[in-house]
């Protein structure tokens, strides 16, 4: 679309005053967007700045209580995500919305299946899933399993199910949180290939370069309205965070070492069979009986995995997701069982419950906050007290020490900067930002000795982020032993002491961070750069 028929048609979305209250908070107020039809429309903010109640108005999750949305020119007003999808708008959430046991098929046509003869017409639906695949260079295999594909294969899928219903507007929810560089890039070439084909995306991320790399306008957020709308090539990052945050863009750099001699944590020939774990006689060479399971054709979630970590360190475990990050720090929280030794100060606690190690000085900050992190429905006091149920402050005898619990919490929302109203707040009311920084001061505050931080920033804004990077910093100068695993490779790269890849469930290379690159570390994670490599 050429620059003088975007300037003659209407725009694709319109948001003017839009406003929106809940109890004791105003989430929205005032916010007054434009999106140019055949755009990649950015949106950016502080976690809790708003981005999130504003999409689910744009998207018919919730109703406005001031202003007026147009779409196309018209007027319109949205009581169900099936009232946007009618009129073009759809939706690719940030954490994925697939039934892993479907195929690729069945999961863009669900809820919208041709029918012959009141039956599903898979030759119909395939036909058209192909042309869209085609169109817009979404490649997919229709038959293929959903759990058998990669991170940058699942998002097409998300994107091609709300192109397979119509949409023309495309609202994108941090789409490349869980991407390496290069399905990065595939993404954004996707992207591209949609917007020349006339498509609108507003595109909601945290990732700054990223944002001014694929987007043709900006509106930045900051506490619930519009603060500026920029030019991208006008704006640098650094620009765009002061706008965001009132500070400079922050960097995950950590300089002098404090790695120490003591080994907090070891791990030995860590091996996990994907068809559950099998008793093997006492003393069997598990390299040996890994190596006799693959010549079974048997498929390894966790293959002789064994490293170190000592006092002072970070050990960042870089792989794209599926390869075993999951199952390691299952393993090691005693979440599932496995083969091999864990040793924490030189104690074996392979066959420890999950409550012992917590109670022996693990700390976990889990990859999914809202599935393992946090009780939603309960208060802020009591999240805080949860997995430490038996240690102080939260335990008085046989009880839950209500008042220590709740003065610690205040404690944690002072020191790690939680925005919230109070103790007594229930979890799901923060935003996604405020929520982790909980997390990661409840962890904290238990005096781990070692720490696992499973995308510790995942989902939060360039402040909380910063705060997050602080926190493990001033950890790691006072001895903690932690496990980063990330998919923001910057991070990776910027705290880590020693680096190892992942990749189907063993580790294959190990690099030093003061001079991999990204792009270099993301061929490792994909195979592209062959492993069992140490620099």
């Amino acid at each position: 679309m050429g620059a003088d028929t975007l300037a003659a048609a209407q725009p694709a979305v319109e948001l003017e005053g839009i406003t929106k209250r809940f109890p004791g908070v105003v989430a929205n107020h005032d916010i007054h967007i434009t999106v140019q039809p055949g755009t990649v429309h950015a949106i950016v903010g502080e976690n809790g700045a708003g981005k999130s109640t504003l999409m689910k108005i744009l998207y018919g999750m919730q109703k406005p209580d001031e202003g007026t949305i147009r779409v196309n020119g018209a007027e319109v007003g949205f009581r169900t995500p099936s009232d946007a999808i009618g009129v073009g708008i759809g939706m690719v959430h940030q954490h994925f919305m697939l039934a892993d046991n479907f195929t690729v098929l069945e999961n863009i046509v669900l809820g919208a299946e041709p029918t012959k003869g009141g039956m599903l017409n898979a030759a119909m639906a395939r036909r058209r899933i192909n042309e869209l695949a085609e169109t817009h260079g979404l490649r997919v295999d229709p038959d293929k399993l959903v759990e058998d594909l990669g991170v940058g294969d699942r998002q097409r899928v998300e994107i091609l199910k709300v192109l397979y219903r119509g949409a023309r507007i495309l609202i994108l929810d941090e789409p490349t949180a869980v991407l390496v560089p290069q399905e990065v890039e595939e993404l954004f070439d996707n992207l591209r290939e949609l917007k020349a084909e006339g498509l609108t995306v507003i595109f909601i991320s945290h990732k700054l370069d990223e944002v001014l790399s694929i987007a043709d306008a900006i509106t930045v957020i900051r506490r619930g309205t519009t603060v500026a709308s920029v030019n991208p090539r006008e704006v640098n990052a650094r620009q765009l965070a002061e706008l965001m945050v009132g500070s400079e863009l922050p960097t995950p750099e950590t300089r002098e070492s404090t790695v120490r001699d003591t080994v907090t944590l070891r791990v030995s020939g860590l091996t996990m069979e994907a068809d559950g774990y099998r008793p093997v006689p006492k003393g069997t060479d598990l390299r040996v009986y890994a190596d006799k399971l693959r010549q079974e054709g048997k498929r390894l979630l966790l293959d002789d995995v064994t490293f170190d970590i000592h006092a002072g360190e970070i050990l960042g475990i870089a792989g794209v997701e599926g390869n075993g990050q999951t199952e390691l720090i299952e393993a090691i929280m005693g979440l599932r069982q496995a083969h091999g030794r864990i040793l924490l100060d030189e104690q074996d606690i392979s066959q420890w419950s999950t409550l012992k190690r917590r109670e022996s000085g693990i700390g976990y900050v889990p990859e999914d906050r809202h599935r393992q992190g946090l009780l939603l429905e309960a208060s802020l006091w009591e999240n805080r007290v949860l997995g430490h149920q038996t240690r102080k402050p939260a335990r008085s005898g046989i009880w839950v020490n209500r008042r220590a619990s709740k003065a610690d919490t205040e404690r944690i929302i002072k020191d790690y900067d939680v925005r919230t109203p109070g103790v007594d707040t229930l979890a799901l009311a923060l935003s996604g930002g405020n929520q982790q920084k909980l997390i990661v001061g409840r962890e904290m505050s238990g005096e781990p000795k070692f720490l696992i931080a499973a995308h510790p920033t995942r989902g939060v804004d360039v402040g909380a982020q910063a705060a997050i990077w602080d926190h493990l910093r001033e950890a790691r100068t006072a001895g903690l032993a932690v496990l980063l695993i990330s998919a923001d490779l910057d991070e990776l790269i910027g705290l880590s002491d020693t680096l190892q890849v992942i990749y189907r469930g063993r580790l294959v290379a190990q690099l030093d961070p003061s001079d991999v690159t990204p792009e270099r570390l993301g061929g490792y994670m994909t195979g592209a750069i062959a492993g069992n490599e140490e620099t």
